[in-house]
């Protein structure tokens, strides 16, 4: 096992235990299968995507293990980021409080279909990210990396894959967690989503040589022939 992926692995494990305690101590109890399962299928999906992409592109792992803020990063992205990670923080508290106080429940299917949801969602941003050495987790042009447009694979039918699975996935998220007010915490989080996807388009138009033409010929965003 290399450094990085080393490193990534510790990454994860931290991560799987900070989201099951503010889940867990929220709902006031570990004896919650939507949380368990909202952890399974987000991590063991997301070590099997982490590896794959340690092993084919090192140097996108290590972009993407940066900061989340740096140098040459549009202002909007230096606020949005924050706020994003405040409101993903509040989403697993609030799950967590639907299940301590008996909050409206959604349907075991609905759960199931957010399982399914969250598989797909990881596999499209995988497929972006396989597609794109360039899909850094902060917006900025990566002149240092020479970065150009990419237009093949899934960037040949919408113009942000990636975010396509995130949305997918947040969507999952708010369905597997098992109550009204998770699934309303992804809506709110899609909808943030939505708004910085406008935003890195219209950097990207502005910084990077032949993204204009590219969203010419590419003329979806995120859904085709709808935005």
């Amino acid at each position: 096992m290399t450094a990085l992926e080393r490193t990534l692995w510790l990454a994860l494990v931290g991560e799987a235990v900070v989201f099951a305690v503010l889940l867990f101590c929220a709902a006031g109890t570990v004896q919650w299968s939507g949380g368990w399962w909202f952890l399974a299928f987000l991590f063991i999906p997301g070590a099997v995507v982490t590896v794959a992409i340690v092993r084919s592109n090192p140097d996108l792992a290590r972009e993407r293990m940066r900061p989340p803020i740096m140098a040459g990063q549009p202002f909007w992205d230096k606020v949005l980021l924050p706020v994003v990670g405040v409101v993903w923080i509040a989403w697993l508290v609030v799950a967590g409080l639907a299940v301590r106080f008996g909050w409206p429940a959604l349907p075991v299917w609905l759960q199931w279909v957010g399982a399914v949801l969250m598989v797909v969602g990881i596999w499209v941003a995988y497929l972006a990210m396989r597609e794109n050495k360039y899909s850094a987790a902060v917006v900025r042009i990566q002149a240092e990396r020479g970065q150009h447009v990419i237009d093949t694979g899934p960037y040949a039918v919408v113009r942000h894959p990636m975010y396509v699975g995130g949305l997918i996935f947040l969507i999952g998220m708010g369905l597997i967690l098992g109550s009204w007010p998770a699934f309303a915490g992804g809506v709110l989080t899609c909808a943030i989503i939505v708004l910085r996807t406008s935003l890195e388009d219209r950097t990207l138009q502005h910084g990077l040589s032949g993204y204009a033409d590219y969203a010419a010929r590419v003329r979806y965003r995120l859904i085709p022939s709808v935005w």
